[in-house]
């Protein structure tokens, strides 16, 4: 069948403009579904945050404990004043894009309505049926009669599918000032929160300086506090160096092979070290829930200028009561007392060993085979800070390595 071209022109451009009111916000849902859901976790971050702050209220004193959390808190609510902005982005470019596509449905409807128009006029003139019966018989013959009948079919047609595309642009309008409407009403609320959001962080900063300013008066305190800990430190890590080079020296024996000074492993602690290794990056933490308050590595210290400190692993701030968990299966080789760090749990996983210090109970014994994210002890809780807080380390044979990478986003 042919229709005239103005007729195709005129579906296509329909067509064309309902697949961009369509694909519009399909095309942008995908991202807001993601910032969305990225904004979800940052607040349940700020949410637990200010629940560890407020246990830290418990104690009279200022603590470096209330400074760590501030810090933990002030760069989350940067993260979600960040992702806000992107929602308000993206809902801009959302409004500019139904602006464009409303400014072409109108215009593509007032082409649709001269068209539709023109025909009304056309068949008001020739509304005389016997007119059109003397258009058919006066062809020349057969073939051209044919013609003409399926040329006013087609015309009929087309003035019926004009009056629906008519009508279909008017719906397609209709929704485009809707889903304007929503998105003007969801940039306002972004604003809104925005703002709101921006007032906390400026509080936030503020309690940050005054917690800064009398901890700075607190320098022999927090001084005399560093080298204990620095004490106990280097006391844990001569422990475990001695505890890895025995280990490594029994499996040797077990193998009856001559120590290279690596494990000896038999094939099922292969198997086991190479699993541990597959799972770089998606080990679960050894806390239920917790935020990391000291990183892996050298760093200055957050109040005494000057003063570095040390970290062989990750410190985790949790809550008051929390257990320490295994991130993986293994064998527990030993249990331990340090100063300052209490009671400490290493766990075997083939070549590489998993250290849970600062435990005030344990419920695990030397030797026994533990499963991934199994309980093996309480986390100590310092009342004098209200402070729970689990040291954790890792090592591949006598290598230390910094957890961070290894745990779960």
């Amino acid at each position: 069948m042919f229709f005239p071209k103005f007729i195709i022109k005129s579906v296509l451009l329909l067509g064309l403009f309902t697949i961009m009111a369509i694909a519009n916000p399909l095309f942008s849902q995908n991202k807001k579904e993601k910032l969305e859901e990225n904004k979800k976790k940052i607040e349940q971050e700020i949410q637990y945050n200010t629940k560890l702050l407020d246990e830290t209220k418990k104690t009279k004193s200022t603590t470096l404990n209330q400074l760590v959390i501030l810090k933990k808190q002030i760069a989350d609510r940067e993260r979600l004043i960040n992702n806000i902005n992107e929602e308000i982005q993206t809902t801009n470019q959302q409004i500019e894009l139904n602006n464009e596509i409303l400014a072409d449905l109108k215009k593509d409807l007032l082409h649709l309505k001269e068209e539709y128009a023109q025909m009304i006029y056309y068949a008001y003139k020739n509304r005389d049926s016997f007119d059109r019966l003397m258009f058919i018989f006066s062809a020349r013959d057969f073939n051209q009669a044919f013609r003409r009948v399926k040329y006013f079919q087609q015309y009929a047609a087309y003035r019926e599918t004009q009056a629906e595309l008519i009508v279909k642009t008017q719906d397609d309008i209709a929704v485009t000032i809707q889903n304007l409407e929503n998105f003007r009403n969801e940039k306002f609320t972004l604003l809104t929160r925005l703002e709101e959001e921006r007032d906390k962080l400026n509080q936030e900063r503020s309690l940050q300086n005054k917690t800064y300013q009398t901890l700075t008066k607190k320098e022999k305190e927090l001084a005399a506090t560093i080298k204990e800990k620095e004490k106990a430190a280097k006391k844990l890590q001569s422990e475990i160096e001695k505890i890895i080079a025995e280990e490594i020296r029994l499996a040797s024996e077990k193998s009856g092979t001559t120590s290279t000074g690596t494990f000896a492993l038999t094939p099922d602690e292969m198997e086991l070290s190479a699993s541990f290794q597959q799972n770089q990056g998606g080990l679960p933490w050894p806390v239920e829930r917790g935020i990391i308050s000291s990183t892996f590595g050298e760093h200055a210290h957050p109040v005494l200028k000057e003063v570095k400190t040390k970290n062989n692993g990750v410190d985790i701030l949790t809550d008051e009561g929390m257990e320490a968990r295994a991130v993986f299966g293994g064998e527990v080789t030993r249990v331990m007392s340090i100063p300052n760090y209490n009671y400490v749990v290493m766990i075997r996983h083939g070549e590489f060993l998993t250290v849970y210090s600062n435990l005030s109970e344990v419920y695990v014994t030397r030797g026994q085979k533990i499963d991934t994210k199994q309980a093996i002890g309480k986390i100590y809780t310092d009342t004098k800070d209200q402070k729970t807080e689990l040291h954790f380390e890792l090592w591949k044979g006598k290598t230390l390595l910094n957890p961070e990478g290894w745990l779960a986003k």
